[in-house]
């Protein structure tokens, strides 16, 4: 808590070492650059301790993660809400690859990096991994990065870092919010099973229905599954070049959420173009913190 009430959220690692500094400064370049509703706000870092600190908004309920795979007697995810949800983190990734202004590859989308705040809206986080890339820079050769069960073969075996391995791992969150199962998964027979592997098979199948999670299967009908499994299914492509662009991704899942609540796409579209009149001026925000903090600003003309 700061001086004048507002709650903070401090990052600080609990190893010392070369690789996590630079994770650390990294994080501090990638979030000075981007400005969006559904991504955890950076307001300030500290680099005269031992170990460095970043200052975040506080997020204060949780993880994604949590919701679908831990029990919760007081809070379950409704259909409707895993729709908005996908729906909010798909925009932020978006954004990322495409208006940010340098495009932006997060590296490491998962449910445990899709927060959640007081109205259970999305908040993408943890940026230590992501890469800026060039407009003319359609490939770039790193060292692999990334968590086990989320990570796109493509990229694993190539080592070629390109936006649609943010797409391939968010196509398996997709199937997170359909199946509440986790990434990598026990079967009856105690075997471990990737995620998207189990679903692709399923899908080959026909047999979608069986992994739909039971807490959803009253609220979820069969054409909006089916719509979101073929997403997911287009998501997980072997071949990156065959998965849509996250703008796609983020446009099918919006339009999903209208029309589920009786907006048609015409209403849309005139909403879209109305809100670009609108002429708004420039904003500064920042926030006093303690331990000689370095502050950052953001200043963004909308």
């Amino acid at each position: 808590m700061l001086a004048d009430g507002s709650i903070v959220a401090v990052k600080k690692s609990t190893i010392v070492d070369e690789e996590k500094l630079e994770e650390f400064i990294n994080e501090v370049v990638i979030l000075s650059q981007i400005n969006h509703r559904n991504m955890v706000r950076l307001l300030g870092c500290c680099l005269e301790t031992d170990v460095p600190l970043l200052v975040y908004e506080f997020i204060p309920n949780g993880t994604l993660s949590q919701y679908l795979h831990e029990q919760n007697e007081d809070f379950t995810l409704s259909w409707e809400s895993r729709l908005r949800i996908a729906s909010e983190a798909a925009g932020a990734i978006s954004y990322l690859h495409s208006t940010a202004s340098i495009p932006i590859y997060h590296r490491d989308i998962k449910s445990t990096n899709i927060l959640l705040d007081e109205k259970y809206r999305a908040k993408v986080a943890d940026f230590g991994t992501s890469r800026s890339v060039s407009i003319d820079q359609t490939h770039l050769t790193t060292k692999v990065q990334g968590t086990f069960g989320y990570l796109d073969p493509e990229y694993f075996r190539t080592s070629q870092l390109t936006a649609k391995s943010d797409v391939y791992s968010f196509g398996v969150v997709l199937v997170e919010l359909l199946s509440g199962k986790k990434p990598i998964f026990l079967t009856h027979s105690l075997k471990t099973m990737s995620l998207a592997q189990h679903f692709i098979e399923l899908m080959e199948d026909s047999r979608l229905f069986d992994i739909i999670d039971a807490q959803v299967k009253g609220d979820c009908t069969e054409e909006e599954a089916i719509v979101i499994a073929n997403l997911a299914k287009r998501c997980l492509n072997m071949n990156g070049r065959n998965r849509p662009p996250m703008r796609e991704v983020a446009m099918e899942l919006e339009g999903i959420l209208l029309s589920r609540n009786g907006i048609n796409i015409q209403q849309m579209v005139e909403v879209d173009n109305s809100s670009r009149s609108i002429s708004c001026s420039s904003f500064e925000t920042g926030i006093d913190i303690p331990l000689d903090c370095k502050l950052l600003t953001s200043s963004q003309t909308w």
